[in-house]
C-alpha cells in the first residue's frame, strides 16, 4: 500500500526537502507539490490526496486554515495533516484540527520517516477495520449460539425449519431434532439475529425458514409437516418473496 502524497510549503527549498524525504519512502507516493495552501486546496478537490505533509505559516491562506477548511469537508476523515514548520508553539494547535504529527524544521530523515509511519500505521489500520467490515455485512453467519438451560448451544442456520414464540422463551425447531430447543429469548431478538435472505417472520409468533417451506395454501404454510398461518401483518412481504420466488 502506498500512500497518495502532496506537499505544501512556500519556502522553495524547504518544498524540495519534503518532496525529496517523500521520494525516497517506499510507502509513500508524491502526487504534487504546491508553494500555497489555495493551490494545494484547489488539487485536493480533484483528485485523491490520503497525506499532506505542509508548512503553517503561509501567505493567503495558512496550513492551519488549510486543515479546518479540510476538517469541514465530508469526506475528511480520508485525508490526513503532517505539518512542518519552524515555529514550535503552533503544535498544540496542530493537533486540535487532528494532525496525525509535527515535524519541526530543521528536522531529519529519521524524523520525518517516524512520522510518515504513523501514517502509514493509521491508514492500515482503517483498511484493516473497513474490510472487517465489509466481511461481516457481506457474508452470512452459518450457525448461531443459543442460550439453552445453562450452556450455549451451536445451531446451524440450514438447520433451523421455524421459530415459534412460547411466553418468555422461544422454541427452536430442527430439521435433525424431533423436540424443540426451548431458548430463553424473545422472538425479536430471533429476527434481528436471523438473516433475511433465509428467515422471515409470517406471524407474531412466528419465523419460518424460507428454503423449508413445503407448500403454500392461501394463508397456511407447511415448514417440516408442520402448518403456520400468515397473518394480515405480514402478509404483504411474505407475498413479495413468493411473487420473486415463482417468476
Amino acid at each position: 500500500m502506498k500512500l497518495q502524497c502532496i506537499a505544501v510549503d512556500d519556502e522553495p527549498l524547504a518544498l524540495d526537502l519534503l518532496c525529496k524525504y517523500i521520494e525516497q519512502t517506499a510507502f509513500l507516493e508524491l502526487k504534487g507539490k504546491f508553494s500555497s495552501a489555495i493551490e494545494a486546496l484547489g488539487f485536493i478537490n480533484q483528485n485523491q490526496v490520503q497525506l499532506i505533509f505542509m508548512d503553517i505559516q503561509m501567505p493567503d491562506l495558512s496550513g492551519m486554515e488549510l486543515a479546518r477548511v479540510l476538517d469541514g469537508k465530508k469526506d475528511s476523515d480520508k485525508t490526513r495533516i503532517i505539518f512542518a514548520t519552524a515555529y514550535h508553539q503552533f503544535a498544540i494547535e496542530g493537533y486540535k484540527v487532528d494532525a496525525i504529527d509535527y515535524l519541526l524544521k530543521p528536522y531529519s530523515y529519521e524524523e520525518f520517516l517516524n512520522a510518515a509511519t504513523k501514517a502509514f500505521n493509521y491508514f492500515e489500520k482503517q483498511n484493516r477495520n473497513s474490510e472487517s467490515v465489509k466481511v461481516k455485512v457481506e457474508e452470512d453467519p452459518e450457525y448461531i449460539f443459543l442460550k439453552v438451560e445453562y450452556q450455549l448451544v451451536k445451531v446451524l442456520l440450514e438447520d433451523i425449519a421455524y421459530v415459534e414464540a412460547y411466553k418468555d422463551y422461544v422454541k427452536v425447531h430442527l430439521l435433525s431434532k424431533a423436540s424443540p430447543l426451548l431458548s430463553l429469548t424473545s422472538l425479536k431478538s430471533m429476527e434481528e439475529l436471523l438473516p433475511t435472505k433465509k428467515f422471515m417472520r409470517v406471524h407474531r409468533s412466528y419465523i419460518v425458514g424460507l428454503d423449508h417451506i413445503e407448500s403454500v395454501s392461501k394463508n397456511l404454510i407447511t415448514v417440516h409437516g408442520n402448518q403456520i398461518s400468515v397473518s394480515d401483518n405480514y402478509k404483504d412481504a411474505f407475498l413479495e418473496f413468493m411473487s420473486r420466488w415463482m417468476t
